[in-house]
């Protein structure tokens, strides 16, 4: 589904600070299954995983994405791979809601609004209808049991309940693609237990998710189908777990 090609991606280029976040990575990334980018902090893992969700470009290299065709007003060469690295931005913005669900570190869930409101946040600008989107909505909340939170607002939440809120908004547009950044980094280990089951019925349902980690309970989770350890912008290691 996800095909990367000597992808880099610099900062400040051509000035004496030039940094290199992601360093000429190519990587192949299965559809329908868990892949967890492992490493330290600064390792290039969430602006790998930056590029690959279509919120940033980078500086060299290619990106293919197959099953995207549909949420574009063209083909490419009738291939069923989109080569997105040189797509004009308003295509991005759609491939980005159509295909592509992300969980943040930091949850960046909205204050002030409701958790309903929180979740349904991403499905008003595909033009679908309130009502139709409100329902999935509700049903998304009763499935990861916080429907009693509804009109609550999201900081009066506990931890747990930022994250299945965060999960829930996720998945609004029916995403083939998760993409979740450090997301066991501010849970205790009971909760990123919890997190790494939600995963798995995820997977179960025929999702693709890609996980930025360095905790050992994502890493080490007999879940992930695929493990790639990057360090200094660069793969060092990629292994199948199966």
């Amino acid at each position: 589904m996800i095909e990367l090609s000597n992808l880099t991606k610099s900062f400040n280029s051509g000035q004496p600070n030039q940094f290199t976040a992601v360093d000429n990575v190519t990587l192949a990334i299965n559809p329908q299954q868990i892949t967890v980018l492992k490493g330290p902090s600064g390792s290039g893992k969430t602006s790998l995983l930056s590029m690959i969700g279509c919120m940033a470009r980078p500086t060299s290299g290619r990106i293919f994405l197959r099953g995207v065709a549909a949420a574009l007003p063209f083909r490419q060469d009738g291939a069923d791979a989109v080569e997105i690295t040189s797509l004009p931005e308003r295509f991005l913005n759609e491939i980005r809601r159509s295909t592509f669900g992300f969980i943040f570190q930091q949850f960046n869930l909205v204050k002030g609004i409701s958790v309903l409101e929180n979740v349904m946040l991403p499905a008003y600008p595909t033009g679908e209808g309130r009502a139709e989107f409100r329902a999935r909505a509700v049903s998304l909340l009763e499935q990861f049991s916080i429907a009693r939170l509804a009109s609550q607002r999201v900081e009066l939440l506990s931890g747990g309940e930022l994250q299945r809120v965060a999960i829930a908004r996720a998945l609004i547009n029916n995403p083939s693609i998760i993409i979740a950044d450090e997301p066991t980094a501010h849970l205790d280990s009971k909760l990123s237990h919890e997190f790494m089951e939600i995963v798995g019925r995820l997977k179960g349902e025929g999702k693709s998710v890609l996980i930025a980690s360095h905790d050992p309970i994502v890493f080490d989770s007999p879940l992930i189908d695929t493990l790639v350890e990057m360090r200094d912008g660069a793969i060092v290691a990629s292994r199948s777990c199966r």
